[in-house]
């Protein structure tokens, strides 16, 4: 069946050289800062699901590694989170622990679930980039099995390859932690506990404590990433590859050209979409959405795709984005009918014209149907680029 995946997940797969803004980047998969990406069904059989394979070591170790795959590409989120079920106890991941000697664990609150588990240190390696000593959270780890209601509040627990969708999350976006000053300066319910035996409590995680954009934490090539998809026939497709490229404008590969910048604002990682003459202040670029979610009176699906847009015929339309300069961008897009697309092409999985209603009405989330033909960049705060620091993204 397939289902919403909102934040995360093979067949045939589509081969085109990605177009749009951003033009003249290297795709060659031999550069040392690239890594593959694939469309693809995933643990669930959902659609419009971007993964990688991404290695775990032992800090220290270059032969002590296990290499885990369909982790979902995520800019929405930040930080490595994967499944305990799939990680080799030979790995003996220390754990990260409080000032007082008590394990630290991280709650995951996203848009149709939470993750629930320990922050333990790894070496991260994704292509021939290396981050060392990485916080990542270990997904439903049986030693802490008890969540806390402030965390599981949410919805659904994503435990499983299953009901995550994915083997695992890697967050990519524009913030270097998950959860940033906020939770340095305070214990915030629903982010980091402190978990003694007595039972697990609310509390503060330092800045290095706190779960990390593994990207931010490479020695180079660390300011930014860029997800580079190919455009795909409106009717879909089995799937899709291209690549995830890390850096902005620090390799021959990876240099900005005529895009599109688009500034966030510091603190939610957002901007400004016009769409409708309705005015969406709170809207994100997220390649761990499976749509573009968006309030309209666009009709809904019929179960089980209710949460899909089902219009009586394909719509053309277009938004603007907030640009740093200049005249707003323009974004045309298309929104099919999905029951069309999923009934049509049983073995289909990659969608560009994907649409569903954001409950949200200040938000506009550009989903994985935005990145198809397109290069699109994701700069972290405060790291320096060709357009400036950090955060921002650009297309």
């Amino acid at each position: 069946m397939r289902k919403l995946a909102a934040v995360a997940s093979v067949g045939i797969l589509l081969s085109v050289t990605a177009c749009g803004g951003g033009g003249g980047n290297d795709t060659s998969f031999t550069a040392a800062n690239a890594q593959a990406v694939t469309v693809a069904p995933g643990p669930d059989s959902n659609v419009n699901l971007l993964f990688t394979t991404v290695t775990i070591c032992a800090p220290g170790s270059s032969t002590n590694c296990q290499s885990i795959d369909h982790v979902l590409v995520d800019t929405g989120s930040t930080g490595l989170r994967i499944l305990s079920s799939l990680l080799s106890p030979s790995l003996s991941l220390q754990q990260e622990t409080a000032s007082i000697g008590n394990p630290i664990v991280n709650c995951g609150q996203f848009a149709d679930g939470y993750t629930w588990g320990p922050v333990k240190m790894a070496d991260v390696r994704i292509s021939r980039e290396l981050a060392s000593s990485v916080p990542i959270q270990v997904i439903a780890d049986p030693a802490f099995s008890v969540v806390p209601a402030s965390c599981s509040s949410i919805g659904p627990a994503e435990n499983t390859a299953q009901t995550l969708g994915a083997n695992g999350l890697l967050g990519v976006g524009v913030f270097q932690q998950d959860c940033g000053s906020v939770c340095a300066n305070s214990a915030i319910p629903g982010a980091y506990y402190i978990c003694p035996a007595s039972g697990c409590k609310v509390a503060q995680a330092s800045l290095t404590q706190q779960v990390q954009n593994p990207v931010s934490m490479f020695p180079v090539d660390n300011n930014g990433v860029i997800i580079s998809l190919p455009s795909i026939p409106a009717i879909g497709a089995v799937g899709a590859s291209g690549l995830m490229i890390f850096g902005i404008g620090t390799q021959a590969n990876n240099g900005l050209g005529n895009a599109q910048v688009i500034p966030l604002d510091p603190n939610a990682g957002t901007f400004t979409t016009i769409f409708n003459a309705s005015t969406y202040r709170r809207s994100f670029i997220d390649s761990g959405s499976n749509a573009l979610y968006f309030a309209s009176a666009i009709p809904a699906c019929s179960a089980p795709d209710i949460a899909f847009a089902c219009p009586a015929s394909t719509q053309n339309l277009s938004a603007t984005n907030q640009r740093i300069s200049g005249l707003p961008g323009t974004v045309s897009f298309q929104v099919a009918n999905a029951e069309t697309l999923f009934n049509s092409n049983l073995n289909f999985f990659a969608f560009g014209n994907l649409a569903g209603t954001n409950s949200d009405a200040t938000s506009f989330d550009w989903g994985l149907p935005f990145f198809f033909g397109r290069n699109v960049f994701t700069a972290i705060e405060g790291q320096s680029t060709p357009a400036g620091l950090g955060p921002y993204v650009a297309y």
